[in-house]
């Protein structure tokens, strides 16, 4: 049996990411859901499709709704909170919890990655938390 790949991408859930590409292209949207398998996300009211719908109990109506169809990752860019613009990023290590706080080294300490703008510094990490 084969094990599934996770793919790790530049977006999270809740992001603010801008379209670089596509028929909603220069658009921005906060992200939903992120497909690690397929390497899709699901933007907020944006690659909005009609679907028609045949009467059910849940729908006992029918009609025609709408709902988002996932997007390519690499067809999208990161929201840098301060610049306020789709910008690249990179990645850089925060200092340690434990060191921050002045305890001793005798407890493991974990050094996070935080994704960094490439324009001005800023984290959109630390902005959320």
């Amino acid at each position: 049996m084969m094990n599934a790949v996770r793919n790790t991408f530049h977006v999270r859930k809740d992001d603010q990411v801008q379209v670089i590409a596509g028929k909603e292209k220069g658009k921005t949207a906060k992200v939903l859901r992120v497909y690690s398998k397929t390497g899709r996300v699901v933007l907020e009211k944006l690659n909005m499709v009609k679907r028609h719908v045949k009467p059910s109990q849940k729908n006992p109506q029918g009609g025609i709704s709408e709902k988002e169809l996932p997007i390519h990752v690499s067809n999208v860019l990161l929201v840098c909170s301060k610049c306020g613009k789709g910008t690249r990023h990179g990645v850089k290590q925060a200092a340690p919890a434990a060191a921050k706080a002045g305890k001793t080294k005798t407890a493991k300490t974990v050094q996070k990655k935080i994704r960094v703008c490439k324009r001005c510094g800023a984290s959109p990490d630390q902005a959320k938390a």
